[in-house]
């Protein structure tokens, strides 16, 4: 059997939507499997010399987990990997290897998970259901504890990616996070992750005041002074922009009457249609 599972990037938090709003992108991961190879792993693009090939990546990972839960041994098989998604750049690329893992085992396995199900096995990987629910149904999802809504964004929506030559970890990113919050900015996130899917959804030329937060952004540009500097020029620019997941990458949203500024040496710009479907697996 041989099987390839496709998985969008994905930015997540999209300002004031901390751990809830995920936002799919037209940057794909792509993971085959054949079982009637031999059991090697390896790997090309972003990250290819420095994945682990023992077994001990996210991807394999996830296909034993997912086969734990099902109760199915696995059977061996060589694991090849394409990353396009940029490694610790908070733009997925471990979301796309938990969701590309688990939908494998589960079409490998004929174990007939359920999306909710797929979510619920990766949030047990990944501690937060912000990246996967998005990697899962695609287009912007918002992710409330008891499941999960998937809306279309508005057409208009161009999101771009400014991507640093610079990496941060998630765990290092959510480390520098206050706790606990003051009631004042739980409310200001409140209000704002409120509007943001107004403007995302229907009212985009809303997004230069919607995306404000103060749970997280103003920490995670601190351990990247140079990436906070570029987000502030945004700002000053009237560019809708927020921290991409836990970062160092931003996002902003390209409009007809406001263009992004080039940041110059060391980055990355990667203008991103919005990705209208998840993670899928093709066979053969």
């Amino acid at each position: 059997m041989r099987l390839t599972a496709r998985i969008p990037a994905t930015s997540a938090n999209l300002g004031p939507g901390f751990d809830c709003f995920g936002l799919a992108l037209d940057l794909w991961n792509e993971v085959t499997i054949d079982t009637e190879a031999k059991a090697v792993v390896t790997w090309e693009g972003e990250g290819a010399d420095e994945l682990p090939a023992n077994g001990t990546d996210m991807v394999s990972r996830a296909l034993l987990h997912a086969a734990r839960a099902g109760g199915a041994p696995l059977p061996s098989f060589a694991l090849h990997g394409v990353n396009r998604i940029p490694l610790e750049r908070g733009l997925g690329s471990s979301a796309a290897a938990c969701v590309g893992g688990i939908s494998l085992a589960d079409r490998m396995l004929d174990l007939g998970l359920e999306p909710e199900e797929i979510l619920e096995l990766a949030v047990e990987m990944e501690g937060h259901p912000d990246n996967a629910a998005a990697a899962i149904a695609g287009g912007f999802t918002i992710a409330f504890g008891d499941g999960v809504i998937r809306l279309d964004p508005h057409p208009s929506i161009r999101p771009v990616a400014l991507v640093p030559d610079i990496r941060l970890a998630t765990t290092e990113a959510r480390a520098a996070l206050a706790d606990p919050i003051a009631r004042v900015d739980a409310v200001f996130n409140s209000a704002h992750a409120a509007a943001t899917v107004v403007a995302l959804t229907s009212e985009p030329a809303l997004l230069t005041q919607t995306l404000g937060d103060r749970l997280h952004q103003d920490a995670r540009l601190a351990l990247s002074p140079g990436v906070e500097g570029v987000f502030r020029d945004l700002q000053a620019a009237g560019v809708p922009v927020c921290v991409s997941g836990a970062g160092p990458t931003l996002l902003a949203f390209e409009q007809d009457d406001v263009s992004i500024p080039d940041p110059g040496e060391g980055w990355r710009v990667l203008r991103l249609a919005v990705a209208p479907a998840g993670v899928q697996v093709i066979e053969g």
